[in-house]
Order: structure tokens, then C-alpha cells, then sequence
């Protein structure tokens, strides 16, 4: 039987990836009766997802909160048994470090573009406040197919407000550069309403008003007690005790069409025949699989620049230091700042304060788009300017009593103007090899909602149902939060 009987449970399918969108695309199609088998290179499962220790308290080194606005994380998340464990931030209050000070994060935005210029004195000039005001007498922008988001706001805006409210938000999600990034792939939302009103600010409180009247409540985020990294590892114990296979250590070095029909992948010696094939591994390691059967999907995805970063992980007494209130700040990169954001995880996640209550856990996230020189530094001077940037920040002078440096190569795809279409014609070409799919954050958004989407997305093709890649399409999963980053 052939991949699009795994809904029958008839089919064998190979998933090339232990990452949250791998771990994910299994638990479905373990729920759809197919044998699963995962395959995994590195040495252990979750990929951006890693639970970790720091001075014997629990923390996160990677993503440390899931958007809980989008239902597939959390619902997933509840499927394999952490339910009594999720827990939204104890505070969502954040600053800006910028002009000299830290300063309330402003209210009113989407994603860091206002909707009037109120409530951003001290963040903005007296200029770049009075040029807001002047978007509502500019002729309407058309935005085409896709947009910049930086070039866009800036246009509207001027470039104060993407320099110090867009970058610092967007660049937290993406490591990325805002003049470069797809407002149709970052803010669907917002691309879609300026298609239909004169001015930018118009289109912000509309979607403001709309999400007043939808009445959402509950939190924006969410964590895990013992952080977002046990999220992989519980689905990674559900797959086994339902029957599906995981290997570590096993990294494909072949993927090619068996003469059945069916797939041939070969890992670490080990020759396996499937059914279906989800690949589900970042761009690069996914263009060298597909290269001998999809070469023209490889050479696009051969084309997605990823971007580097580090996270600074530092535990001090809480005797020894004082923190200012909130969950942390975001930096804009025109203060000249290295860090670009801190979490003050032991304010943010109770779980963390409740189990180590004498120490006070910090993190800082280095790095952005293109940024090669601070990257290249060794652990010891990233820790340095993370203790030199805090100290300026918050008066943070105290020594900590342990500290990590998590470094992300290539951790964080970039989705510059034109993504979508680079990622349609991928899947058009994949589409022609029946029982393979394609799944992860180069396609669809980098957090964790949208790798299990684009993960549900990918079984349904599988099976037959294009409906969840055409949804995907037409309205991508934003990724607010929840990256390998802040």
C-alpha cells in the first residue's frame, strides 16, 4: 500500500527529523493508524526546543514560550499529558532599553507599529512622533504581492518607528533585519488590512478593534513548568509507548524512490522502505536530501538564509541583586547595544522562582541577521558583554555564581520579501513525488504553533488533503513569540 493508506493504517512513513515539527507530524500520524518511524541525526530529540540546567535550576536554553493565541502547541501539548503543567508567564510586563533608560513597552501596536503616536514619548522623538501623525495625509501605498515590513512602516511611519519599536520586536522572533522581512509572512494580519485602507494607522486600529470584539482571553503566551523544552520529550514518549520507533545518531544520507513506487532512506547504514517520507529537518539538510528526486525544490530551498544566534544563560543570589520590574526588555539595535533582548526568567516563569527560590535566573539573546563578528567571540566574552549590557541597563553589578552560553548556528530561517512564493514552488515540485511531504519553520513561521501546523499540514498531504498547505497559504501562522530567541 502506498502513503496515502497511512490514514488506514496501512502505511509505513519515514519522518527525517526530531525537531517539534518531526516529533509532531509522527504523534499524527500515529493518530491516523500509519507505522512510524523517526529518524533523527544529532544525539537527541527537540531540536530549538532544549531543556537544560543552569547552577541546579531547570530553565530553557532554547524557545522558553509557545504562542497560546494559535490552538496547536498548547492543544498538542495537552495531548501528551503536560496539561497540569502548562503555565502562562507570571508577568507579561516588558520594557524597551532605548534613549539611556528602560522604558514601558508601549501599548496600541502590532507588532511594534502604533496605531497613533499616544504613549510613545520618551521611546520616539518629538520628530518621529510627529511624523506618525502625518500618515493619515499620505496617498495610500500599494503593497503588491509582498512587502518589507521595514520599508513599508518607514514609508508610512518614518524610520523611527521601525528602528526602535518594529526591529526590536520583529528582530526578537527572527534574528533578523525588519527592512528585509516579508510583512506578508511575519504580519499576515496587518498585510492584509493594509490592502484595504488608505493609511497604516488605519489599518492598526482596525485590527485592534477587531481583536476587542472578538473578547479574547487568556494569555498571548505560554509555558511549561520545567520549561518549553519537555514539550518535545512528552511527545517523544507518547510516540514510543503508541509504537512508533525513534533513532538518534541517524542521520539520512540518501532519500530516493524505490521501484515499488514506494521510498528508499538510508541512515547510518540502516536501509529503510516506506510509504511516505515527511522531511522535516531545516532547509539546507533538506535540499541535499531532495536533491536526487526534487532537484528543483532543493535548489529553492538551497536558496533560505538562516541566521545565528547565542543565548547567555546567568544564575545569581537573589540576596545579591535587585531587579527592575517586568518580565525583561528588548534593545533596539540603533542603541548600539550587543545584546538585543533580556528575559528575567525567574520573574516570568513562576515554576522557575518556586524551585529555586535563592537564586534569580537571567538570559540575554546575541546575535541578529549578518551579524558575524559578535558570534565569532569565545563563551567568556559573550558572557562579558551580557554582564557589561545588563549592568548599563539595570545596574546589575553583582558576579553570578554560574552562567551558559547556548549558541544556535543557523537556528533561525529568514523570510525575506517573496518567501511565500519560494515556498509554494517547493511544495509544487514536492508534490509531483507522491508520498513526500515537507514540514518545519522554513515554511510557514519559526514558532512552535507553526512548526506543528505546517507538521499537521504535511500528514494531510500525505494523506490526500491539501486543505491544511492551501490554509497555511492563504494565512500563515504568525510567529509572535517563541523562537530559538526571546
Amino acid at each position: 500500500m502506498r502513503a496515502q493508506d497511512s490514514r488506514t493504517g496501512t502505511g509505513q512513513v519515514v519522518v527525517i527529523g526530531g525537531g517539534i515539527a518531526g516529533l509532531a507530524a509522527a504523534h499524527r500520524l500515529l493518530d491516523r493508524g500509519a507505522r512510524v518511524t523517526v529518524l533523527e541525526a544529532s544525539d537527541r530529540v527537540g531540536g530549538k526546543l532544549l531543556p537544560g540546567e543552569i547552577a541546579g535550576a531547570r530553565v530553557d536554553l532554547g524557545a522558553e514560550s509557545m504562542l497560546a493565541r494559535r490552538p496547536e502547541a498548547v492543544a498538542l501539548a495537552r495531548e501528551v499529558g503536560l496539561a497540569d503543567r502548562l503555565q502562562p508567564p507570571a508577568t507579561a510586563t516588558a520594557s524597551l532599553w532605548t534613549r539611556g533608560a528602560l522604558r514601558p513597552m508601549p501599548k496600541g501596536h502590532v507588532m511594534g507599529v502604533p496605531g497613533t503616536a499616544a504613549a510613545l514619548s520618551g521611546v520616539l522623538s518629538d520628530e518621529g512622533l510627529a511624523r506618525i501623525e502625518r500618515d493619515a495625509e499620505l496617498p495610500r501605498t500599494e503593497v503588491g504581492d509582498d512587502v518589507a515590513v521595514g520599508e513599508y512602516v518607514a514609508a508610512r511611519l518614518g524610520r523611527e518607528v521601525v528602528d526602535r519599536l518594529v526591529e526590536p520586536l520583529l528582530g526578537g522572533v527572527y534574528a533578523g533585519d525588519a527592512y528585509r522581512i516579508s510583512m506578508r509572512m511575519a504580519v499576515p494580519q496587518l498585510f492584509a488590512a493594509v490592502r484595504t485602507h488608505a493609511s497604516l494607522t488605519e489599518a492598526v486600529r482596525e485590527i485592534q478593534a477587531k481583536a476587542a470584539a472578538a473578547q479574547q482571553t487568556g494569555p498571548v503566551f505560554m509555558g511549561i513548568e520545567g520549561g518549553v523544552g519537555q514539550l518535545p520529550l512528552a511527545v517523544a514518549r507518547s510516540v514510543r509507548a503508541r509504537g512508533g520507533e525513534i533513532l538518534t545518531g541517524a542521520p539520512v544520507t540518501e532519500l530516493r524512490r524505490a521501484e515499488d513506487g514506494g521510498w528508499r532512506v538510508v541512515a547510518g547504514g540502516r536501509v529503510l522502505h516506506a510509504d511516505g517520507v515527511v522531511v522535516a529537518v531545516p532547509a539546507g539538510a533538506a535540499a541535499a536530501l531532495l536533491r536526487a528526486e526534487a532537484p528543483a525544490a532543493a535548489t529553492e530551498l538551497a536558496g533560505v538564509e538562516y541566521a545565528s544566534m547565542a543565548l547567555v544563560t546567568l544564575a545569581y543570589r537573589r540576596a545579591d541583586i535587585t531587579l527592575p520590574e517586568g518580565s525583561g526588555f528588548l534593545v533596539p539595535p540603533v542603541d548600539g547595544h550587543t545584546i538585543k533582548a533580556s528575559t528575567f526568567a525567574s520573574r516570568k516563569w513562576g515554576w522557575i522562582a518556586e524551585e529555586n527560590p535563592d537564586l534569580l535566573v537571567l538570559r540575554t539573546s546575541v546575535g541578529r541577521y549578518g551579524e558575524t563578528e559578535v558570534l565569532g567571540r569565545d563563551d567568556a566574552d559573550l558572557v562579558d558583554v551580557s554582564r557589561h549590557d545588563l549592568r548599563e541597563a539595570t545596574g546589575l553589578a553583582a558576579e553570578p555564581v554560574a552562567t551558559r552560553v547556548t549558541r544556535w548556528d543557523d537556528g533561525l530561517p529568514q523570510y525575506p520579501v517573496g518567501h511565500h512564493t519560494r515556498v509554494a514552488r517547493v511544495r509544487e515540485h514536492v508534490a509531483k513525488l507522491p508520498g513526500l511531504a515537507v514540514c518545519g519553520a522554513a515554511y510557514d513561521g519559526v514558532g512552535i504553533p507553526a512548526c506543528v501546523a505546517s507538521a499537521y499540514a504535511a500528514v494531510d498531504q500525505l494523506g490526500g488533503d491539501r486543505a491544511g498547505l492551501d490554509a497555511l497559504r492563504a494565512n500563515p501562522v504568525q510567529s509572535l513569540h517563541g523562537g530559538a530567541g526571546e
